[in-house]
């Protein structure tokens, strides 16, 4: 039986690819940034998954105006990292996939109504490359095999905040329905609140930023009921980025406990949030057991 040891949902915006390729973390503008994902990589190192499924959207790599899926999720044996127009330099090893776990997502997608455009060849861009090299560092080859899950936040009509939501759930009950003795991390990444273009280009809204850090922990269904207008409204015109970590939230049943967060401004006129969850039983578990390795531990 699969499971999903957890969520974590990040930003990636491009500039970040340019402090990793520049060595510029201990700069004073990154600095903190890069800082708050030390204790992420501690908690990769406890858990140690098998699989990373990645939730992200293309920007214009794979899909663009004239052909785009609501969702699609890669099927392919490996994934290949393409700039986009960013000038990104290829600095990311190739990214193996699990074509068997992807198909039996692919299945279990379709078979409860959702409609998934599949890809047995599929390119990432930085939305997918940046996680990865945020969760992994300076690695010369992954430790864990990838899937991706594409989300268009492009071309309206999008798929609403519910929607997306109701995708993780089922994501997360087919992980758990796989016959395979596996851990998986989910990744959804993106946003916060920015915008690049218009009137409204570096527009960030701390408050409606905070305010579904701390709902999408606690009370997700609460962050369903908002239109990707509201959205988009509060959020800005790439605000609806948080339709991945809406996802990434559904693949995590139940009560869920926050083992990390972070919320920084600005990185390149973005609001970049930081969470890392997990299944509050598991976290409930953990604290069982260093109770009782403290009691062990007190002389006698």
């Amino acid at each position: 039986m699969g499971t999903v040891v957890g969520t974590i949902m990040t930003a990636h915006v491009p500039a970040i690819g340019t402090a990793i390729a520049q060595g510029a973390q201990q700069e004073p503008y990154w600095k903190a940034f890069f800082e708050q994902y030390h204790r992420v990589h501690q908690w990769l190192d406890d858990v140690r998954p098998d699989v990373a499924i990645v939730l992200y959207n293309d920007h214009g790599l794979n899909f663009f105006l004239d052909k785009m899926p609501t969702f699609a999720v890669g099927a392919a044996p490996e994934y290949r990292y393409a700039d986009e127009g960013w000038g990104l330099p290829g600095m990311f090893p190739v990214f193996p996939g699990d074509p068997a776990l992807s198909w039996h997502l692919i299945e279990s997608l379709v078979a409860n109504d959702f409609d998934i455009t599949t890809c047995q060849e599929m390119l990432v861009d930085h939305a997918f490359a940046i996680p990865m090299a945020l969760m992994w560092p300076n690695v010369a080859a992954w430790p864990v095999r990838t899937v991706p899950i594409c989300i268009n936040t492009v071309q309206h009509p999008l798929p609403s905040a519910k929607r997306c939501f109701n995708l993780g759930r089922c994501v997360g009950r087919a992980v758990e329905a796989y016959a395979d003795d596996l851990k998986v991390v989910v990744i959804g990444t993106g946003g916060l609140s920015h915008q690049l273009d218009g009137t409204r280009a570096g527009f960030i809204n701390k408050p409606f930023d905070l305010m579904c850090m701390e709902k999408i922990v606690e009370e997700p269904e609460a962050l369903t009921h908002l239109t990707n207008v509201e959205l988009i409204e509060q959020a800005g015109s790439q605000g609806v980025e948080l339709l991945m970590w809406m996802a990434a939230r559904g693949t995590l049943g139940g009560q869920v406990a926050k083992v990390h967060g972070n919320y920084h401004i600005p990185i390149s006129n973005t609001a970049a949030g930081l969470l890392v969850l997990e299944n509050a039983s598991r976290a409930s578990a953990q604290s069982e057991d260093a109770a009782e390795l403290s009691r062990l531990s007190v002389p006698r």
